[in-house]
């Protein structure tokens, strides 16, 4: 992957987000209408949104459907993962693939210095900046090939 391009340059910056005290329905129906897996918590402050959790279709169903509580009552809150892996703006493509693997994510938001958001990253962005590097490969090998056969003729 290459090492010049760092998470800044590539994470989304339209990120769909949550509130702590937004209730679990209301967040269950922003992912409906936004076709998102996943919300990045935050707390609202003077300096930005500052980044205290992330809450995934998961959470909703494992904590709050299957052990049925009242997804109107319950808050984000309340089931949000507090633990939650950032990176920086000039982190490293490999670095932040590096802390997906070594934390078992798919996601990571990106941060300020200050913990306040940026945007998010996720594995499918790595995949596509992986897959288009593949692409420049193959593109090379069937340029030697052809300048190969032109060279034989």
């Amino acid at each position: 992957m290459g090492e010049t391009l760092n998470v800044g340059e590539i994470c989304n910056r339209a990120v769909v987000f949550a509130t702590e005290d937004m209730s679990v329905k209301e967040a269950a129906d922003l992912m409906r209408t936004e076709h998102v897996g996943s919300l990045v918590v935050v707390r609202d402050a003077e300096i930005g949104r500052i980044v205290i959790g992330m809450v995934t279709d998961r959470d909703i169903a494992i904590v709050a459907v299957a052990r049925e509580f009242d997804p109107q009552t319950l808050r984000v809150g309340d089931i949000m993962s507090a633990d939650l892996v950032t990176a920086r703006v000039e982190d490293s493509i490999s670095d932040v693939l590096s802390m997906m693997r070594a934390h078992g994510v798919r996601r990571i938001p990106v941060t300020s210095e200050n913990g306040v958001l940026i945007g998010i990253v996720t594995l499918d962005d790595l995949l596509d900046i992986l897959a288009e590097e593949m692409r420049g490969f193959v593109q090379a090998i069937e340029s030697a090939q052809k300048h190969e056969r032109r060279m034989r003729v």
